[in-house]
């Protein structure tokens, strides 16, 4: 897989995690369940649940030009990025359980949102690259 592609498809992964953690906060805001012990370790136990539940070959290929089984292995981590907010935050109430999700949530489209940028940055530092390599070899 090249640079780009990379770039791309964990930029996507990323996304996706923090929307996944982002509706799981929302989720537990929006039924009255503020964050709480046995919220965390429940989150907890669900992160290694997903852990050993994860495929170990590829099942989906890409969809939409977005590598799922990259997405489903990596699903584990939703929860764990859930609870790192509420260790912060262990006596969050219900409404402040919807707003870490949208911050969750706003997070992950930011990070969506940035993925030109992210792949001009990379043009450029590759471009400069090329330019002084070219220079040194004269």
């Amino acid at each position: 897989m090249d640079t780009e592609a990379a770039i791309r498809h964990g930029t996507m992964q990323v996304t996706v995690l923090l929307l996944v953690a982002a509706a799981l906060a929302i989720g537990f805001g929006v039924a009255g369940v503020g964050a709480s012990l046995p919220i965390v370790v429940g989150l907890l136990v669900l992160t290694a649940v997903l852990f050993v539940a994860r495929p170990d070959e590829d099942r989906f290929g890409p969809v939409a030009g977005v590598d799922m089984d990259g997405i489903v292995q990596s699903l584990w981590l939703a929860p764990l990025i859930t609870v790192l907010p509420l260790l912060v935050r262990l006596s969050a109430t219900p409404g402040e359980m919807q707003a870490i999700g949208g911050l969750l949530g706003l997070a992950g489209m930011a990070n969506y949102f940035l993925r030109p940028v992210y792949l001009l940055g990379y043009d450029l530092v590759s471009a400069v690259r090329e330019s002084v390599g070219r220079a040194n070899g004269r």
